[in-house]
Formats: C-alpha cells, sequence, structure tokens
C-alpha cells in the first residue's frame, strides 16, 4: 500500500561560467527530495516521488532528467513491509497525474503499453527493483486500487513478494515465478524474474493480460499507472533509475 504524498522539492542549481549557446536546451538541474511524499515531474511526462511511506527515516532522492538515484537511506527493517517506494512514474497516484496522462484507460481500450527502464543495482542492500502496475474496476485517481500487479526484476535478501508462489510463467521471452495474494488492502499478483535484469523494453499488457486470466480483473477495468522504482529494506544507497519510459495507447 503506498500512501498519499504532498508535492515537495529542493532544487539544487549551480551557476554556469559559459551561457549556453542560442536554441541549446536548458540543462536540468538536479532536483533534491527529502520530504517523505514530496515529488517532481521530469521530461514534462513523469512524476519522481520519495513515497517513504514505511518509515520515519531519513531518505533523499536526487531526480535527474531522466530518473533518480536513492542518494540518503537511514531506515533499515529486518522484515515484513518495505521503508518506501521511491519510483517514477504514468498515470495517477494518490491524486497527483503526470502530465498530459491518458490514465486512467478501460483495459478493452488500451491496444499496448510499451515500456523501457535502465537500473542500477548496488551490493549491500536488502531491496527489489520492481514495476507497479495499478488496476481497479474504476477510473481511480485517488486512494487504493483494488489490483496491485509488480514485475521484479531484481531482488536481494530474503525478502520475498506478498502471498505464496502459485507457479510460473513466460512473458516476454522471459521466465517468471507467479505469487498472488493480498496485503489488507488490495489483491497483489508479482512476477519474479528468475534472474536479475537490469534494462528491458517490454508491453506491460503482456502482463496484464495475465492478470486478467488468473483473477477477477477483466476488461472492463482500468489501468490508471505505471511506476517504476525499488522497495528497500535496509540500505540502497547508489540504486538507481537511469531511465524509464511507458506510453498507452
Amino acid at each position: 500500500m503506498k500512501l498519499r504524498h504532498a508535492l515537495s522539492a529542493v532544487l539544487l542549481t549551480a551557476a554556469g561560467l559559459v551561457a549556453p549557446l542560442a536554441g541549446a536546451p536548458a540543462a536540468h538541474a538536479d532536483t533534491l527530495i527529502c520530504d517523505q511524499y514530496g515529488s517532481t515531474t521530469i521530461g514534462g511526462r513523469y512524476v519522481v516521488m520519495n513515497n517513504r511511506w514505511g518509515s520515519s527515516a531519513t531518505q533523499c532522492i536526487n531526480v535527474t532528467g531522466s530518473g533518480f538515484r536513492i542518494q540518503t537511506q537511514q531506515g533499515s527493517t529486518s522484515g515484513g513491509a518495505p521503508l518506501s517506494y521511491p519510483a517514477v512514474y504514468a498515470g495517477c497516484h494518490y491524486g497527483n497525474c503526470s502530465p498530459g496522462t491518458n490514465l486512467p484507460r478501460q483495459l478493452s481500450r488500451i491496444g499496448s503499453a510499451p515500456s523501457s527502464i535502465s537500473y542500477t543495482y548496488v551490493g549491500g542492500s536488502v531491496f527489489d527493483a520492481s514495476y507497479d502496475i495499478w488496476m481497479d474496476p474504476t477510473a481511480k485517481t485517488n486512494g487504493v486500487n483494488q489490483m496491485e500487479l509488480m514485475i521484479w526484476f531484481n531482488h536481494t535478501g530474503n525478502v520475498q513478494p506478498v502471498g505464496g508462489k502459485v507457479g510460473t510463467t513466460s512473458i516476454g521471452g522471459r521466465g517468471w515465478d507467479v505469487w498472488q495474494g493480498n496485503n489488507g488492502g488490495n489483491d497483489v499478483v508479482s512476477y519474479v524474474a528468475q534472474s536479475a535484469i537490469s534494462g528491458w523494453s517490454f508491453n506491460v499488457m503482456d502482463f496484464v493480460n495475465d492478470v486478467d486470466n488468473r483473477t477477477r480483473v477483466d476488461r472492463s477495468w482500468y489501468l490508471t499507472s505505471i511506476q517504476a522504482g525499488f522497495e528497500p529494506w535496509s540500505g540502497g544507497v547508489g540504486l538507481a533509475v537511469n531511465s524509464f519510459s511507458a506510453s498507452v495507447n
């Protein structure tokens, strides 16, 4: 369950010694976010959020023009829920919608949802690197959706998805362990990569269609957001989303 966030960020700027050439695009000044639910936008299309929902310890992310890096992570927990879900997303999350999004959108009106990601991983941390894809029977833009589809690209330590393992499948030419459960607020179906993935381009609807076949989700439901980030349990400084893209056709 990812809790509501307030919009706040600290902008770090540096003065340049040479003026940019006329017509050249302005350089993106990195944004440091330490507020619990602070967020900002990048690329005129996506929202990046700190989303420190499970801990009172300090967490800061450094947001670049194409993604973010965890700069400070002082929390630690040995099990249960993670500390946070710093992520970049397209769509709507607790009333904060990304610029120009066409989500929520009914599944029956989606042909494809191409997305791509590039991750940087670090040692000495316990985390999962995952997509968090939300669906609901209504065109919901606020609060908790009824279905959470997670795609775990990588994980370390003894962490595992909600529920229990129900089988394996092949999607997008890769093998996945499939887990199903409920976290007390919503249903969860998780696809855990059988080997770590640091970068990939794929169709989100390939996973949505598999959830459709396994659960009560049907084509009348709505896709509300596509998110990618990290769930840390301890450590995590240096974990980064280098780049992210997602669109719904």
